[in-house]
């Protein structure tokens, strides 16, 4: 009988796979588009329709690596609360946006270097403050909670709220407002979420106690069908909006949408904030909204020729030069 994890030692697991996990992520988007770009050269564009990127190796590096990253966060949730997984996601932006700015060519100006640092700081606040043990243990606490009515009330909110945006409020206003096709990928991603939280803890389960006591369980198989049609649905509306509105609008407001939610059914289903303090709660909300402001600098500023980053660069810069020269200024005069 293999010994019991601690607490502590299963947040400290978790939190290792979630930031191993943005940086697989974060390294595949580089991999993938310097393959891209190198088919480009070569007359095939992958926007175009062609496919040709599938006959690379360099491509599918990329794909391993997002696969390795996309697992070790799968990973991450049997291990530590979703609170503090999911928040870590938006990492990714970080790391390919630095990454870009050395293996790509594109430029981080100003704006974007001040969001690194944003998000940087954000985590941190998250890791500090988010809670360290988990309330659910097993795949039959976890089926029992599931039942509870302030969660099957949550999960009835969500469908019914996706199928009315899905059916009536999509058709007339999803091509004029990214809201809509984010709302819906972000809250039935929060449901995908509570299902991978479940398989994770069934194969965590099955490594302990053998496969039989997973499969035996209804849940378990309910887990994975309903994880199955929710990334479904989230994956197909996501890249609705991407195709129609700007990555840099759909990102930052697909990472607010689906960590609200992903937080609010955290809170109902695993009853994570029990063990919080105000100032816990203070220094998540802090830490996330600086996340939320670091994504939203590294990425409707990224572009030079933008009338706001341009003007922002030239000020930092300036400011930084006399913020040094009068530094430098100072200390002659001590010297002296």
């Amino acid at each position: 009988m293999p010994s019991k994890i601690t607490p502590d030692v299963n947040f400290y697991i978790g939190l290792s796979l979630a930031l191993l996990s943005t940086l697989f992520i974060g390294c595949s988007f580089i991999v993938k588009k310097i393959a891209l770009r190198r088919l480009a050269a070569n007359g095939t564009r992958a926007g175009d329709g062609g496919l040709q990127y599938l006959c690379d190796w360099v491509w599918w590096f990329g794909l391993i690596l997002m696969g390795i990253g996309e697992g070790a966060n799968f990973a991450g949730y049997a291990f530590a609360p979703a609170s503090l997984v999911t928040p870590m996601g938006g990492l990714s932006v970080l790391v390919s946006a630095v990454l870009s700015s050395h293996f790509l060519g594109e430029d981080l100006n100003f704006p974007g270097k001040i969001g690194c640092i944003v998000c940087l700081c954000g985590s941190t606040m998250v890791v500090l403050h988010a809670p360290k043990e988990q309330e659910v243990q097993t795949l039959r606490e976890l089926g029992e909670k599931v039942l509870d009515p302030g969660f099957l009330i949550y999960a009835s909110f969500i469908i019914v709220a996706a199928i009315i945006s899905i059916f009536l409020i999509a058709p007339r206003f999803g091509q004029r407002n990214p809201l809509v096709f984010v709302f819906i990928s972000g809250s039935i991603g929060s449901l995908s979420v509570m299902a991978c939280k479940g398989i994770g803890l069934g194969i965590k389960e099955a490594v302990e106690n053998g496969i039989l006591t997973v499969c035996t369980q209804w849940i378990f198989w309910f887990f994975l069908l309903g994880l199955a049609f929710c990334l479904s649905v989230q994956l197909n509306y996501l890249n609705r909006a991407l195709d129609i509105f700007n990555t840099s609008v759909v990102t930052p407001l697909l990472y607010v949408f689906f960590t609200a939610f992903v937080l609010i059914a955290s809170a109902i289903l695993f009853k994570e904030g029990s063990t919080l303090t105000v100032l816990d709660y203070i220094g998540n909300v802090v830490g996330l909204t600086c996340i939320v402001s670091g994504i939203a600098l590294l990425t409707l500023f990224k572009h030079s020729s933008s009338p706001f980053a341009s003007s922002a660069s030239r000020f930092g810069r300036s400011y930084l030069r006399r913020f040094f020269s009068q530094r430098h200024c100072k200390n002659l005069a001590l010297d002296c």
